[in-house]
């Protein structure tokens, strides 16, 4: 009996070692893969390719409390080249003054419309809202405080355009918020994790999720699944296990760039984390049941790797109660475990974390000049980014679990970086 103990005990210890460095080097293969076949010698994001035809787009903006960022963001949409588009503004019930800002750039461009809720109704009604106002099949969805590229909207739509089956493109956030390490250590955080995740996950066919800051959909698919669920915290996710799940198809489109502000604070960093862990468990938990038919064989891979990296966090943190146990009290010798402490294991998850960044940051360099310099702040982030990951990942989950079922989800003024906060100022 205690050999069996002692070969769970050395099973649990290799699991916590081996899945990060299993799913690295995944990531990395299949984003290379995914550059080789479908970026490499493609035209800059700045040469946009000549569509066949340019069907009417709505540029979506849902806002709450982002008068400090609007005229930005506005004449940023109104800059799009994509020649036939029309700017909806959903004003959320905000107490700042967003409302007055979006009527007066209305009146300076006829391509704005505004609609005014009286009540804080959250982003997913404001999505809902503009999608039954808009008159064309396509949407292309922004947060109220980012910076759409010129080109970004065409590229989006050369998917919709060449593909009848796609029902949403999400396109390539870009960090503007670089004034403390938290900010910089971001800026390789998405091209090394969240760019690289994205493309690995288009070679296995399915996606976690659309990037809620910038997407495009066809109205038709959102129609057939019932639009972004109300009671979700993540409505990105929301939506997109629900366009899947319908077979509709999910596509990357890296050169459409859009510029964001992220927090830059524990505090705010701390809150974001534990609220896209919580919305993923949330569409994880309604979703489960039915992903055991066969239609719904290709989520499986993304199922699995959210219930893996799941089961890696609960693990990790019962070793960490076994460790702290065992520092005090005298355990059992099955459960006594080597130190917390990073040994060679910890310097091989170190090297491969840095040669992670090194692909990504290579990858995404034709996106954005200047990406090198960032590298050397990446070595802090598996203390930071890894622990507040580990610990939303705890966190988020009996949120979810005891979350008031069909409760609305609203919205909550995000932190938006330093750089954020010195814009509202000076506007």
């Amino acid at each position: 009996m205690l050999e069996v103990l002692d070969t769970v005990r050395d099973f649990f210890i290799a699991f916590l070692f081996f899945y990060p460095l299993f799913m690295a080097y995944l990531w990395m293969i299949g984003a290379v893969y995914y550059y080789w076949r479908r970026e490499r010698g493609r035209p800059s994001y700045r040469n946009e390719p000549k569509l066949p035809h340019y069907p009417g787009v709505s540029l979506v903006v849902p806002c709450f409390n982002e008068g400090a960022h609007l005229v930005e963001t506005i004449e940023a949409l109104a800059r799009q080249t994509y020649p036939n588009f029309e700017i909806i503004a959903v004003n959320d019930g905000s107490s700042d003054e967003t409302g007055t800002t979006l009527d007066a750039l209305a009146a300076e461009y006829e391509c704005l419309r505004v609609v005014h809720f009286t009540g804080n109704q959250g982003k997913a009604m404001g999505l809902r809202m503009a999608a039954m106002v808009s008159p064309h099949e396509f949407l292309v969805c922004i947060d109220g405080d980012a910076l759409l590229d010129p080109h970004a909207t065409t590229w989006i739509m050369s998917h919709f355009i060449n593909g009848p089956r796609v029902g949403a493109v999400t396109g390539n956030p870009r960090i503007r918020t670089r004034s403390t390490l938290l900010g910089r250590v971001q800026v390789g955080e998405f091209s090394a994790i969240i760019g690289m995740i994205k493309r690995a996950q288009r070679i296995y066919g399915r996606v976690f999720t659309v990037s809620g800051v910038v997407s495009g959909f066809r109205k038709s698919a959102l129609h057939q699944v019932g639009y972004w669920g109300l009671d979700k915290v993540t409505e990105d996710i929301d939506i997109s296990w629900k366009l899947q799940i319908n077979h509709w198809d999910i596509r990357f489109e890296p050169n459409a760039l859009c510029w964001i502000l992220m927090p830059e604070t524990l505090r705010g960093l701390w809150k974001q984390r534990v609220r896209w862990a919580q919305g993923g468990y949330e569409v994880l938990l309604h979703n489960l049941p039915r992903m055991f038919r066969w239609k719904v064989r290709r989520m499986w891979p993304v199922v699995l790797e959210f219930l893996v990296a799941m089961a890696w966090s609960y693990s990790m943190l019962a070793v960490a109660v076994l460790w702290l146990l065992g520092c005090f009290l005298p355990l059992p010798e099955y459960l006594a475990l080597p130190s917390m402490i990073p040994d060679w294991p910890g310097v091989v998850l170190g090297l491969t974390c840095l040669l992670q960044f090194a692909v990504s940051l290579t990858i995404d360099a034709r996106y954005e000049g200047g990406l090198g310099r960032y590298y050397y702040w990446m070595i802090w982030y598996p203390l930071a980014f890894w622990l507040i990951s580990l610990f939303s990942s705890i966190v988020g989950l009996p949120r979810a679990i005891f979350k008031r079922r069909g409760r609305r989800a609203t919205w909550v003024s995000p932190d938006r970086g330093i750089a954020g906060e010195n814009a509202g100022e000076g506007s």
